[in-house]
């Protein structure tokens, strides 16, 4: 059986369906250009569905879930020491 073209994928709770092998920015912009301007500025960031980042060129699998941050979410004091 072969994959299919096309896999679903979440992003802020829209669903959208695209290509496999797409990356997270690739969906992003998918879902909103603007957003995906934002992320390659620095100032939103990406987390999976637990709030862990997930880098932008990652590819993306069936049933992922993305949230969009402000990438000051994700800033922790302590490693700044």
């Amino acid at each position: 059986m072969t994959e299919p073209e096309v896999i679903r994928v979440f992003v802020n709770g829209a669903g959208l369906s695209i290509h496999r092998g797409a990356t997270v920015v690739d969906a992003v912009r998918a879902h909103d250009p603007a957003l995906a301007d934002a992320l390659s500025a620095g100032t939103r960031a990406v987390t999976d569905s637990r709030g862990l980042p997930v880098a932008l060129d990652a590819s993306l699998a069936g049933g992922a879930v993305l949230r969009i941050v402000s990438a000051r979410a994700l800033h922790h004091p302590e490693n700044d020491a």
